[in-house]
């Protein structure tokens, strides 16, 4: 099991509910209500570009020393795209050499879907896809749309009704949205363990108790 020190619990709890408060753009985020180090979001396709219209279904994966090092990323929807292996791996300079402990899992999720909107060739996972991108984009573009029609369409159901839940919660004037006070309960929770540990396991506890970061 990975074990988060006090103060990545805390600035993990901040920001998911930064992100309840105010989601980014085009991106839902889950979180496991089991393990605070399993991130998930979903991000729909940037209109404009193969992936229209797509809602694809991403992880971020933390370790015991984040935010020192940067979150994996992983693509659970199946994607043609340069910089996304077949497996699904994350290919972005902000998840390697550029990353720094400030920069948060919005970044992160932001530089994502940016990703989709300009793929970089040159450091592809898929060669097939990079090389389509350089040579035969008109090719590229009418595979990556392919695999959206038929990859990426479930996922609108999920996201929409998210959306419509986070817009009736912030159209209620005077209203905590009812993720909050569990997560301020979890920031309460993360105060005061005599070990890294006990922290995340009173944490875990407060979750699985609670089922309050089930959607954020």
């Amino acid at each position: 099991m990975t074990v988060l020190s006090g103060k990545a619990i805390k600035r993990i709890v901040k920001e998911l509910e930064s992100l309840q408060q105010t989601p980014p753009e085009d991106i839902q985020v889950l979180a496991n209500d089991e393990d605070l180090t399993q991130i998930e979001a979903w991000i729909r396709g940037p209109d404009g570009t193969p992936y229209q219209d797509g809602y694809f279904k991403v992880r971020l994966s933390l370790d015991e020393n984040f935010p020192d090092t940067p979150p994996k990323g992983h693509f659970i929807t199946k994607i043609f795209h340069p910089n996304v292996s077949p497996t699904g791996e994350i290919c972005v300079n902000t998840l390697k050499k550029d990353w720094k402990p400030e920069l948060g899992i919005e970044h992160v999720l932001l530089t994502i879907k940016c990703l989709l909107i300009v793929p970089n060739a040159e450091s592809a996972l898929n060669e097939e896809a990079g090389k389509l991108l350089l040579e035969q984009y008109n090719d590229y573009a009418k595979r990556a749309r392919l695999y959206t029609s038929i990859q990426a369409k479930g996922g609108k159901p999920e996201f929409l009704q998210m959306e419509k839940e986070r817009s009736m919660d912030t159209s209620k004037e005077n209203a905590t949205p009812s993720v909050l006070k569990p997560i301020s309960e979890l920031k309460r929770q993360g105060e005061g363990s005599s070990t890294e540990e006990k922290q995340v396991k009173k944490v875990k506890k407060s979750i699985v108790k609670k089922k309050a970061l089930r959607r954020l």
